[in-house]
C-alpha cells in the first residue's frame, strides 16, 4: 500500500491513514470481508506509530466500513460499497399544479416527530451531538444585567454581532458579504418563506426538484402558488437541460433548489452544474433560492461545498440556511442573504409577521461563535454523521432484498432507498408504525405521484443496537411485500 500521508500534519495523521484505507474499500481495492494488514505490518511499512495504526482502526471501525474479530484482527465489513447501486429514477416531471395535501400528510409528519418511535423517518440531527454543555455554561456565566439587555426586542435584521459573525463565515465562500447583507431569521424556513414571499404572489409558478423537501410542499400550499416538478438525478441534482426545457414552455416567477446535499436526495450538485444552472437562470432574470441548511455537513476534504450565489451576476440568488442541522435545531436561528434586489421587501415582511428573532437566542449562537469552539464542533458532527450514515448503508446492504439501490452521499444525513417496483412505500411506512419505526414514503416528497418504490432514512441519531434491529425489520417488511406482489402477479 503506497502512502500519501502528508509528514507535516502529524497531528492528524490517523485520520489521513483512515481516509487512505477507507478510498481503498470504497476502490473494492480491500474486498468485502478481507482480513486488513496488522497493526505492526502498517507499522514497519508505512513508519507510523503503533497508535497511529490503531487509531486509524478505530476511526474506521466507528463508521461500520471494518469491524474487529477478536484474537484475529480487523476484517472489511461483508458489504461492498463499490456494489451498491445508485437510484435510477423515472424523469419525473410535471406542469404546473396547485399543491394539494391528503391526511395522510399530517399523519407521516406525526409519525416522525413522535420520541416513541426509532426516527428513521427524521431528517433531524440528534441534541446528543449538539454542543449543549456549551451553552450551559455560557447560560451559566450571564449576568443579570448582559440577560437584561438580551431579553429586548432585536433588530428586524437581527443582531450586528451575530451578522458580523455569519458575514466572517462567508470568508472563502462568497465575495463582498457585509453584515448589512444578511437577514436573520427563525430557522432556515422562515428564510425560504420570506423569500418565495419577496418573489410570487399567489397563482405564480415556482420550479421545484422532483423529489422535493416533504416539508416545503406544506409551505407551496399555504403560499397559494403553483408548483412545477423538474426531474432531478439522485447524485448530481438538478437536471439542467429539463429544467430549460421546462423554461421554454412555462411562465416560470422562480426556482427552489437544494444544490448541496439534498433532501431528500443526499446528492450534491458539481461545481460545473452550479455555474451553468446560475447562468441558465440569470439569462433569463428568474430568481433562484437556494437552501444550503446542509452545506456544512461535508464529509470529504477540509473545503464546504460551492454556492448557488458564487456564480451569481445578477443579484438573483437568495442563499438561505440555518444552525438547525448542526448547532441548536431549537434556538431556532437562520438566516438569509437575499441580496440587494430582495433584502428591503423581506425585511418589510419580516417586521410583519415575526417583528425578530429571539434576541436571547441570537446572543447564544453569537457567543458560541466568537468563543473559536464552532469549527472543533463542526469538525466532531460530521465524524459522527458520516459514521452513523455509513453503519446504515452497511446494514441496509445486509438486511434489505439484494436489488435495493442507494448512493452513499458525501454529506449531509439521508439516505434515498431504491426498492423493486412492486414495493408501495406507503406499505412499508404503514407496517413500520406498527413496528414502532418511522419511516418517510418517496410518495410523500412529489406532487405527481411518482417515487412510490423508494423510502428516505435519516441517519442524525446515534447508531444502536435498536437501529440495527429495526432496519433488520424493514427488510423484512421488504421482502415480504416484494413476495406478495408477485404472488398476487402469478394468479393473476
Amino acid at each position: 500500500m503506497n502512502s500519501k500521508i502528508n509528514s507535516d500534519q502529524r497531528s492528524f495523521l490517523y485520520k489521513q491513514l483512515a481516509g487512505e484505507i477507507e478510498a481503498k474499500i470504497r476502490s473494492g481495492a480491500f474486498q468485502p470481508g478481507e482480513k486488513l494488514p496488522s497493526i505492526r505490518m502498517l507499522h514497519r511499512q508505512l513508519n507510523v506509530s503503533i497508535t497511529t495504526a490503531h487509531q486509524a482502526y478505530l476511526e474506521l471501525e466507528t463508521t461500520g466500513l471494518i469491524e474487529a474479530r477478536p484474537k484475529s484482527g480487523f476484517y472489511v465489513s461483508p458489504v461492498s460499497l463499490k456494489q451498491l447501486r445508485a437510484p435510477v429514477h423515472d424523469r419525473v416531471s410535471s406542469g404546473p399544479r396547485r399543491v394539494e395535501l391528503g391526511s395522510m400528510v399530517n399523519a407521516i409528519l406525526k409519525a416522525i416527530t413522535d420520541p416513541g418511535m426509532l426516527p428513521l423517518g427524521s431528517s433531524a440531527i440528534s441534541t446528543e451531538l449538539m454542543p449543549a454543555r456549551h451553552f450551559a455554561r455560557t447560560m451559566k456565566d450571564m449576568s443579570i444585567r448582559e440577560v437584561q439587555a438580551r431579553i429586548g426586542y432585536s433588530l428586524t435584521e437581527g443582531s450586528p454581532e451575530l451578522r458580523r459573525q455569519l458575514a466572517v463565515r462567508t470568508l472563502g465562500l462568497l465575495n463582498g458579504i457585509d453584515p448589512e447583507d444578511i437577514v436573520v431569521t427563525n430557522g432556515c424556513t422562515e428564510a425560504v418563506t420570506l423569500c418565495l414571499q419577496a418573489i410570487l404572489k399567489p397563482g405564480d409558478v415556482l420550479a421545484v426538484e422532483a423529489p422535493t423537501h416533504f416539508g416545503f410542499l406544506q409551505l407551496f400550499k399555504s403560499l397559494s402558488i403553483m408548483v412545477a416538478e423538474v426531474p432531478t438525478h439522485p447524485e448530481y441534482g438538478v437536471e439542467i437541460d429539463a429544467l430549460e426545457e421546462l423554461l421554454s414552455r412555462t411562465p416560470v416567477k422562480a426556482c427552489l433548489f437544494m444544490p448541496n446535499f439534498h433532501n431528500p436526495l443526499g446528492s450534491l450538485m458539481p461545481d460545473e452544474n452550479k455555474a451553468r444552472l446560475v447562468e441558465l437562470l440569470n439569462r433569463r432574470e428568474i430568481p433562484v433560492i437556494e437552501d444550503d441548511i446542509c452545506g456544512e455537513l461535508f464529509f470529504e476534504g477540509n473545503k464546504r461545498p460551492s454556492l448557488l450565489k458564487q456564480f451569481d451576476r445578477k443579484a438573483l440568488v437568495l442563499t438561505c440556511s440555518s444552525f438547525s442541522k448542526t448547532v441548536a435545531p431549537g434556538l431556532r436561528v437562520g438566516w438569509t442573504i437575499p441580496g440587494k434586489r430582495f433584502k428591503e421587501k423581506v425585511l418589510r415582511l419580516k417586521a410583519a409577521s415575526t417583528v425578530c428573532t429571539s434576541t436571547l437566542d441570537q446572543h447564544l449562537i453569537a457567543r458560541f461563535l466568537d468563543s473559536g469552539a464552532c469549527e472543533r464542533h463542526m469538525r466532531k458532527i460530521r465524524r459522527a454523521v458520516k459514521g452513523q450514515l455509513l453503519k446504515t448503508v452497511v446494514a441496509i446492504g445486509k438486511h434489505f432484498p439484494e436489488d435495493t439501490r442507494l448512493a452513499v452521499p458525501s454529506g449531509g444525513s439521508l439516505l434515498w432507498v431504491g426498492l423493486h417496483p412492486s414495493v408501495d412505500g406507503l406499505g412499508i411506512y404503514r407496517q413500520a408504525l406498527e413496528e414502532k419505526i418511522s419511516i418517510l414514503p418517496g410518495s410523500a416528497c412529489s406532487l405527481s405521484g411518482g417515487f412510490r418504490n423508494y423510502i428516505r432514512i435519516g441517519c442524525g441519531h446515534p447508531f444502536t443496537e435498536a437501529t440495527e434491529q429495526g432496519i433488520q425489520k424493514l427488510g423484512r417488511i421488504i421482502a415480504d411485500l416484494a413476495a406478495g406482489s408477485k404472488r398476487t402477479d402469478f394468479l393473476s
